[in-house]
């Protein structure tokens, strides 16, 4: 197992699992979260998905699980393929294992000399290299700024375009010493953490594709079904709230004609679920999760 599961007990609880009941992991990975649903499931079966090819070195022996190496995105359409339904819960953990991060080949981390790749799916074409070589500059702005928010953007953009201009971007170590000089040292390891994130994300299309999965987790849940995410950074947390909230991912409140707020779902934390201290001693890369889980109504 290459993924130590974060809020293992408080998510797989806020599932309420029927034990009969039909459920999806949409991030499998190293299988923790997986585990822990079958422990808890009779005869009920699980539809886990990940579309990274290592993770299926995890898939345990049990008759019960069904395996999908595929992005979450296509959740309905397996789902619907398998003949079920409708689901009991889905369950979904946004991180980057630490498999990824402590991979230096797959370019994941700034800490480690490797090709700029950042692909969750290798099969897939699309590389962090490509983006930062070939993106308009307009566009790269809208990366750093959306998916990393990050205030200086545009000095990034520039540094960004002054060196390709001169020799390809192709690995780790190229980016990092570029962008060497804009900022202090002491914020060097946050600045960094957001540049790679903003990219990874744009590589896998991640916010793109946990909107598809928001919106088909809404249609393929029973009536009282539990969702529960585990979000990592702001991008994402504001997407998931603002889905669980509103229903839709601008967080606009949309009332019926006589006023009242007209909501698909009810939160079951108020107050957004963090790993608590004993966890995050075991687990610092714990340190920003955090959950929230919601039935639909």
């Amino acid at each position: 197992m290459f993924h130590q599961a974060v809020l293992l007990k408080e998510s797989i609880g806020g599932l309420n699992i029927n034990p009969g009941g039909i459920y999806v992991d949409a991030t499998f990975g190293g299988g923790g979260h997986s585990k822990r649903i079958l422990e808890e499931l009779g005869r009920g079966w699980l539809v886990a998905f990940d579309q990274d090819l290592a993770a299926q070195a995890n898939i345990m022996e049990d008759e019960r699980l069904i395996f999908i190496p595929h992005n979450f995105r296509y959740m309905k359409n397996f789902v619907k393929y398998l003949g079920f339904q409708k689901l009991d819960g889905i369950l979904a953990d946004l991180g980057v294992s630490s498999h990824h991060l402590d991979s230096p080949e797959r370019g994941f981390s700034f800490r480690y000399e490797a090709p700029l790749d950042m692909r969750m799916n290798q099969k897939s074409t699309l590389t962090a290299a490509e983006v930062l070589n070939t993106y308009t500059p307009s566009r790269l702005l809208e990366i750093f700024r959306q998916y990393g928010e990050l205030k200086k953007a545009r000095f990034i953009v520039e540094a960004i375009i002054q060196e390709r201009a001169k020799s390809n971007i192709e690995h780790t170590g190229d980016l990092v010493e570029l962008l060497s000089g804009l900022t202090p040292v002491k914020q060097r390891n946050k600045f960094l953490a957001r540049i790679f994130q903003a990219l990874r994300i744009e590589v896998n299309g991640e916010v793109e594709s946990l909107k598809y999965f928001l919106t088909q987790s809404k249609e393929m849940l029973k009536k009282g079904g539990r969702l529960a995410v585990i979000s990592y950074h702001s991008v994402e947390d504001r997407t998931v709230k603002n889905y669980i909230k509103t229903g839709n991912f601008e967080g606009r409140v949309e009332k019926d004609f006589y006023g009242q707020m007209q909501v698909p779902w009810q939160m079951i934390n108020k107050k957004v679920i963090t790993p608590g201290a004993e966890e995050l001693r075991g687990n610092n890369r714990a340190r920003s999760a955090k959950l929230r889980i919601a039935e639909k109504l």
